[in-house]
């Protein structure tokens, strides 16, 4: 494979925190129940900001906790601008943003623009008329000349994505459940509310936003039918069945992301991330022409692609070759809609997989209980609460209740998350893998994590230094790192048997940091062995 070298040396001193950082995400439901009632909230996040500080990690990323009649989690929001009771109230969330900033970590809040619940004022009044002041807020069609649905356009969820509404005796659309309608970002009054939310949120001292499904935002304005899936299988879910062209990654959409950056860029050091499921070509395309989109534009490829090393060396120099000059890149392992990185990768290589997220070029996300191991959850079907494999039909075998368990804290009853019994099952084996019993095993998962977050701070060559494939051979895969006079390699083995390889550019190198612990100090020569699931930070003369 060719080698890839990229020089985008600049100042330290021009690093925001949030390329320097790493980002933590917490999804409150499943992080600390404060008030016994099975249910993660905003004072137990507050109160796990050791954890956090000690971890050593730069921003919390936290999921919707907004008033929502909670059909899917907070993401069918009703008040833009409130806190759910379930969760605690304003003043609790302005108690944690002041005590994580008296840290020194930032809190990043998320922002769900592509649809609101059908309990908002805005949806109550769009849908009570066709002539109200709110009318074109929302994705409002006649029906087909048959009276049937506008188009062929589905929900993510299952089934069609348009809802008859019989006041107005037309439909809207919804991309995920019926309770979630899709706004009408075409309407400068839309656009307008929400640059309103997101200031309301800036001046209570907010970091930056998250902002779910951006790439949802436009729909065709011909409303055209999707076209059909010509890899569609009859054993998938029917909603692969036809392709999103006409739904998703519209023309126009990067305009509203700059929209959005423009007012983040009213407040002093902020940062705008974008979900997006996309090719790395078309997720590069959302920091704008002139660096004046979403920052982080998400990079899920090692949540989509196999974990094989000529795979991550490809993703590498695809994505270094496509990021506009100046852009910053990140990784994510693992998030609130995907199996855990433990389950996925198995225990032994997740210990790889993380040396991965935390040594290579751009910034890091790190779900919660990822830094302990945990994985994917067993949901008995009378606990399942994921609307998406609940609704019929949906996608079946896409639980996201697996990556959404409470976070397990000790080996008390209910794992120290709660005095009662979760809304979501504890893990099995919970007793063994949990904070306190992981605080004092230096080989454990929590521990390579600290490790590893502390060499990354503590080197600029790990952190926002420049990035080389060195060497890619069957399970193996090397790169450097370098900044200045710093060099470093980092040596991975993402197969579970042992390699052993010739690699003359870690002549003379030392280890300071190994996945498996006992070679740290070791100095090396040409060739290098690295035992099955291992992996090696080695530092260069």
């Amino acid at each position: 494979m060719a080698v890839t070298t990229l020089d985008r040396s600049s100042d330290v001193a021009t690093h925001p925190w949030w390329q320097r950082g790493i980002v933590y995400q917490v999804y409150p439901w499943s992080l600390q129940d404060s008030n016994a009632d099975g249910m993660g909230d905003i004072p137990g996040i507050l109160s796990r900001l050791d954890h956090f500080e000690k971890l050593g990690v730069d921003a919390l990323w936290v999921s919707p906790v907004y008033p929502s009649p909670m059909k899917d989690f907070g993401y069918d929001i009703s008040d833009y601008c409130g806190v759910d009771p379930r969760f605690g109230t304003l003043q609790d969330l302005d108690q944690l943003i002041a005590e994580a900033h008296r840290r020194g970590i930032k809190l990043i809040m998320d922002f769900v623009p592509n649809h609101t619940s059908d309990q908002h004022p805005w949806f109550v009044e769009s849908s009570s008329s066709r002539d109200n002041p709110k009318a074109d807020w929302y994705m409002w069609r006649d029906p087909a000349p048959d009276g049937g649905p506008p188009n062929n356009w589905r929900s993510m969820f299952g089934g069609g994505g348009w809802q008859w509404c019989e006041t107005r005796r037309q439909y809207y659309y919804h991309a995920f459940l019926k309770q979630q309608c899709d706004l009408n970002w075409r309407n400068p009054d839309v656009v307008a509310a929400m640059h309103d939310v997101l200031r309301f949120w800036l001046r209570r001292g907010i970091d930056g936003f998250r902002v779910d499904v951006i790439w949802h935002l436009l729909k065709d304005p011909e409303w055209r039918d999707n076209p059909p899936n010509p890899d569609w299988r009859p054993d998938e879910p029917e909603v692969r069945r036809i392709l999103d062209t006409m739904t998703c990654d519209q023309p126009g959409i990067i305009d509203l992301v700059k929209g959005m950056r423009r007012v983040l860029d009213e407040f002093p050091d902020t940062v705008l991330i974008g979900e997006l499921y996309l090719s790395i070509e078309r997720l590069c395309a959302y920091y704008g022409d002139s660096l004046d989109g979403a920052q982080l534009p998400f990079n899920f490829r090692l949540l989509m692609d196999p974990w094989k090393a000529d795979v991550v060396a490809g993703l590498i120099q695809q994505y270094e070759t496509h990021l506009p000059k100046g852009a910053w890149p990140n990784w994510v392992l693992g998030n609130h809609d995907n199996g855990r990185v433990a389950s996925r990768f198995g225990p032994a290589q997740a210990r790889v997989a993380v040396m991965y997220l935390l040594t290579a070029r751009g910034t890091p996300t790190i779900y919660y209980g990822d830094e302990i191991g945990l994985l994917s959850g067993i949901i008995p079907p009378d606990r399942v609460q994921d609307p998406q494999e609940k609704n019929e039909p949906g996608l079946p075998g896409h639980n996201r209740d697996i990556a959404r368990t409470p976070m397990q804290w000790d080996a008390s009853p209910f794992a120290g998350f709660s005095s009662v019994e979760p809304w979501l099952p504890i893990q099995p084996g919970y007793e063994t893998r949990n904070v306190a019993a992981e605080e004092h095993d230096p080989d454990s998962m929590l521990w390579l994590h600290r490790r590893l977050i502390r060499l990354r701070r503590a080197h600029d060559a790990l952190s926002i230094g420049d990035i080389k494939i060195v060497k890619v051979e069957g399970d193996f895969l090397a790169f450097e790192r370098s900044w200045g006079s710093e060099r470093f390699i980092v040596a991975l083995n993402l197969g579970a048997k042992p390699i052993d390889t010739s690699l003359s550019e870690a002549d003379g190198g030392r280890i300071v940091l190994s996945v498996n612990g006992g070679r740290d100090g070791e100095m090396l020569g040409t060739r290098l062995m690295l035992a099955g699931d291992d992996g090696l930070v080695i530092e260069l003369g």
